[in-house]
């Protein structure tokens, strides 16, 4: 099996990764569930377009995306999520919404959840609905240079 964008990306730069297989899983949530991975854990992307430009928010699957946040953080004066239609030719070598978060490689501002810094290893979308790529924040923050903020909220209180 050819290597794709990001396996060719993650080799050059020598990172260590791991690939995991799980059954086909449309939300960050059920990926979690199939991989036997904390979904605070897996690193979701969601497309946003500020100021009309495409741009990708990363966070754990186990929140929500705070789009008031992200625009007091970038002060924008418009941001929205993308829908598909806008971004799915960006991310032409992916399924539509498994996307991984190198938004750098794709030509997208990053930023990320500063919840997500917490954690050692983080697992996401290798580009399909069917496989986790799996590696340290640290390789992750190394190799993508995201703008850390705090955009990521929960639905309800942590314990």
């Amino acid at each position: 099996m050819p290597l794709t964008r990001l396996e060719e990306y993650l080799y050059h730069q020598k990172v260590n990764y791991k690939r995991i297989v799980h059954s086909r899983a449309y939300t960050a949530q059920k990926t979690a569930a199939y991989a036997h991975i904390s979904g605070k854990e897996i690193a979701k992307s969601v497309i946003v377009k500020i100021d009309g430009k495409l741009c990708m928010a990363v966070l754990p699957a186990s929140y929500q995306l705070d789009l008031n946040e992200l625009k007091r953080a970038t002060a924008a004066k418009d941001v929205r999520l993308a829908n598909e239609t806008e971004f799915k030719d960006v991310f032409n070598d992916c399924e539509v919404g498994a996307q991984p978060p190198f938004g750098n490689l794709y030509n997208l501002e990053v930023f990320v959840a500063e919840k997500l810094t917490e954690d050692i290893n983080i697992a996401f979308n290798a580009g399909n609905h069917a496989e986790l790529i799996q590696m340290t924040y640290r390789d992750y923050q190394r190799l993508v240079h995201p703008t850390v903020i705090k955009i990521a909220r929960t639905a309800f209180a942590e314990a």
